[in-house]
């Protein structure tokens, strides 16, 4: 009887732990390693609603809203090479991107490719489907290629572009999305998911993030 409690016990503070451990990695974690849906990357890249003000105290924080200079930054990396961007301006990117709705999607290529296996076409086809929705059509989106830790940097670096290139492409042609609303950078092994674990698939993925930029974005 004893022995049964301790088991029941041990489980339930197991599946709470990681339960916790889900919910603090939020939805790109929580969809690692399955074909996500249309909806669950439409909920993932929705702008954050603005809050009401009205009725706030002093000193309650305000919600971050881009500047004109984080504007502008957007606007002059729009229809830019992949290979052009400078190394200040991808941690430009990723400094921005860190605080923007984004969604890390497990999309596996071919060995030593930049082509998209087939078990990875539906989440592809699910984030066309949705990039093309009238929630989400005209923003700018950075399509974000990560690798693992194996080889060396430049090698991964060069991987990593080509990988994004390749989904940049696809959306293009299959899902008629503009070519300056899809900004493509590389990082390499440079951002590890589980730097833990440099190897893990996880690390293997590619970071979708919505910069919110509709109105610059059409001008």
């Amino acid at each position: 009887m004893l022995k049964m409690s301790i088991k029941t016990n041990f489980t339930a503070m197991l599946s709470a732990a990681t339960i916790g451990a889900a919910l603090s990695f939020g939805i790109g974690a929580a969809l690692a390693g399955d074909n996500v849906t249309e909806e669950q990357i439409l909920r993932a890249l929705a702008p954050a609603k603005a809050p009401l003000t009205r009725g706030l105290s002093v000193g309650a924080p305000a919600e971050r809203t881009p500047n004109a200079e984080e504007n502008k930054f957007v606007r002059s990396i729009r229809g830019r090479a992949t290979r052009s961007l400078s190394n200040t301006e991808r941690e430009e990117i990723a400094s921005i991107a860190k605080d923007k709705p984004n969604i890390d999607l497990e999309i596996t290529f071919d060995y030593n490719s930049a082509d998209i296996s087939a078990k990875s076409m539906p989440s592809v086809q699910a984030l066309g489907r949705a990039l093309t929705s009238p929630d989400l059509k005209g923003s700018t989106f950075v399509v974000a290629g990560h690798t693992d830790a194996a080889g060396g940097d430049v090698y991964n670096q060069e991987l990593s572009e080509r990988r994004a290139d390749s989904i940049k492409g696809y959306l293009i042609e299959k899902y008629g999305i503009a070519d300056a609303d899809l900004v493509t950078v590389g990082y390499g092994k440079s951002k590890l998911k589980d730097p833990g674990q440099p190897l893990a698939e996880v690390n293997r993925r590619v970071q979708v993030v919505n910069m919110e930029n509709k109105t610059t974005a059409s001008k």
